[in-house]
């Protein structure tokens, strides 16, 4: 789906979690016939917020998500938010800037799990590419479980340039990847953006190259790398703890 043309919101418990930020959507379709569970308090809070609810058939939803559970919402175009609405996001917390910058990520499953992380270990935003790579999208909804609803994403023109503006804000750049060392032994105590590479590319030559630091997962077994969403919680959570020492 072109995120510049609305979002699709599918599956109860995504629309329940837009309901309950207080997502502005269009509409809501369900299932003819669903009265059940969860549709019931789907119902109760849109008919609270104003928002209109339409009956529709099974192939009606169908065309539009392929796991609606019986509910579809269409909201607004994304309203991608700002670099400054990050570093702003932190600084009215009072907590050092923690930022996760996603190199090329092209797998929805991917990008909406590292917002479901991202959201879930305090980080105040994540910045994506406007070029090759996935952007927010009905699955990528879905699967980040309503955390899209809650972290400021940044959408930029050139990643590299960006991480050259956070380095002017004090912000330390460690990316992710296998020729650093262990991520464990890396201090992640400092106002800092946690790169992560595609998931066959990885960081690529130039993002590299701009990290003040390299961390790395250790591999015991005979697989060589992580999947790109669980690379970047074992990271995230890492600096989690360290910040709570």
């Amino acid at each position: 789906m072109d995120d510049n043309k609305g979002a699709i919101i599918q599956g109860r418990k995504a629309v329940l979690e837009a309901l309950d930020a207080g997502r502005h959507l269009d509409k809501i379709l369900i299932k003819d016939g669903d009265t059940e569970g969860s549709i019931r308090a789907v119902f109760a809070k849109a008919r609270e917020m104003g928002i209109k609810i339409e009956r529709v058939s099974k192939k009606q939803l169908d065309t539009l998500a392929e796991a609606h559970q019986g509910v579809v919402a269409l909201a607004p175009a994304v309203d991608y938010a700002t670099i400054a609405d990050i570093l702003a996001n932190a600084k009215e917390k009072q907590q050092d800037p923690f930022i996760i910058i996603l190199n090329n990520i092209k797998d929805p499953h991917n990008f909406g799990a590292i917002i479901r992380s991202a959201e879930g270990a305090g980080a105040h935003g994540i910045i994506i590419p406007a070029r090759r790579a996935v952007g927010i999208t009905a699955t990528v909804e879905k699967t980040s479980a309503g955390a899209i609803n809650y972290i400021p994403i940044a959408k930029v023109a050139n990643i590299a340039q960006t991480i050259d503006k956070l380095k002017k804000q004090n912000v330390w750049i460690i990316g992710a990847d296998a020729r650093g060392k262990h991520y464990f032994n890396v201090d992640f105590r400092v106002p800092l953006a946690l790169c992560i590479g595609a998931e066959e590319e990885g960081l690529g030559q130039l993002i590299t190259k701009k990290c003040d630091f390299i961390a790395k997962i250790p591999m015991y077994g005979r697989i060589p790398s992580h999947n790109a969403s669980v690379a970047a919680a074992l990271v995230m959570y890492e600096v989690v703890k360290q910040r709570m020492a």
